[in-house]
C-alpha cells in the first residue's frame, strides 16, 4: 500500500479547527461510554481501521468491557447493552448509513424515549464528527496505531 498525503499538514488550519470541534463535544451531555460505543460502531460501518484502533484503545483505557467492544457489531442481538445505549447505536447507524428515506419514525421515536431533546442533539453531532473523521482517515489511510505513543493509547495494552 503506497504512502498517502498527510492531511494534517495539507491543511493545519481546517485540521485545527475541526480537532478544536470535536475537543468541544468530549463536554456534550452524552457519557463518555456511550461517545466510545457509537465511535466504534461508525468506524466499523465506515471501515475505518485507523479510528477503529484508536477508539477500542481509548475505550479500553476508560474501563469499557473488552466483551462489550466485541459485541458493539451485534449489538442488536448482543445482551450487554441497555436501552438507551441501544437507541443511541440504532440512532449512530441511521446517520452513518443516511438511509434514502431519511431516519425513520420507529428509530426517532426509540431515540425520543431514551434521550432528552439536548442529548438528541448532542448524539447527533457526536455522530457527524467521528463520520466526518472516518471519511478522512479512509481517504487518507494513516496507519492504524501510529499515534498511540502521543496519545497515551500505548497504556491500553493493545498492540
Amino acid at each position: 500500500m503506497s504512502q498517502r498525503l498527510n492531511y494534517q499538514q495539507q491543511s493545519p488550519e481546517l485540521f485545527k479547527k475541526f480537532a478544536e470541534f470535536s475537543n468541544a463535544l468530549t463536554h456534550s451531555s452524552i457519557e463518555e461510554s456511550i461517545h466510545d460505543l457509537l465511535n466504534v460502531r461508525a468506524s466499523q460501518i465506515n471501515g475505518c481501521t485507523f479510528c477503529l484502533d484508536m477508539h477500542v484503545k481509548e475505550a479500553t483505557l476508560r474501563g469499557e468491557r473488552a466483551l462489550r467492544l466485541y459485541h458493539v457489531a451485534a449489538w442488536r442481538e448482543s445482551p450487554f447493552f441497555s436501552p438507551r445505549e441501544r437507541a443511541a447505536l440504532a440512532w449512530t447507524e441511521v446517520l452513518t448509513l443516511l438511509p434514502r428515506d431519511g431516519v425513520p419514525d420507529e428509530i426517532y421515536e426509540r431515540v425520543r424515549t431514551q434521550l432528552s431533546e439536548q442529548e438528541i442533539t448532542d448524539l447527533t453531532y457526536l455522530v457527524m464528527s467521528i463520520n466526518a473523521w472516518n471519511r478522512i482517515n479512509v481517504a487518507f489511510r494513516p496507519q492504524p496505531g501510529a499515534f498511540d505513543k502521543a496519545f497515551g493509547l500505548d497504556k491500553a495494552g493493545l498492540a
